[in-house]
């Protein structure tokens, strides 16, 4: 992440939970450093995949929606987030197979970091 900031690119963090929890996850493993925001479902009163949740993202870093990138795990909240808003995506594997057959990312990655990469 820390070469996507420095390639100007703005990172936000949008997570289904509660909010004590997830902060503290992105807290203890140091992504509240490395990333411009994060918005959780939590405080935004909407689950992923529903498109409010990733606007929130957009206006936490004062861009538009329009030539984001998502980036994770979660087939149906994540990608399926990114294909309902025309958003590129790219699916973080971990060594599994893509199963859907309605919509599908734009690139798979086997990890995060070469997500991360392939977006930058």
């Amino acid at each position: 992440m820390k070469k996507a900031r420095a390639m100007g690119r703005s990172c936000v963090i949008v997570t289904n939970g509660r909010t004590a929890q997830q902060e503290a996850k992105i807290r203890n493993v140091g992504l509240d450093r490395l990333v411009h925001a994060w918005v959780i479902s939590e405080v935004v009163g909407q689950k992923k995949p529903a498109p409010g949740i990733f606007q929130a993202a957009a206006r936490a870093v004062g861009l538009p929606l329009r030539g984001s990138w998502v980036i994770g795990d979660s087939p149906h909240a994540d990608i399926g987030g990114a294909d309902a808003l025309g958003l590129q995506s790219v699916w973080v594997s971990n060594r599994q197979t893509w199963a859907k057959d309605t919509y599908r990312p734009t690139h798979i990655a086997a990890h995060a970091s070469s997500a991360i990469n392939y977006v930058i």
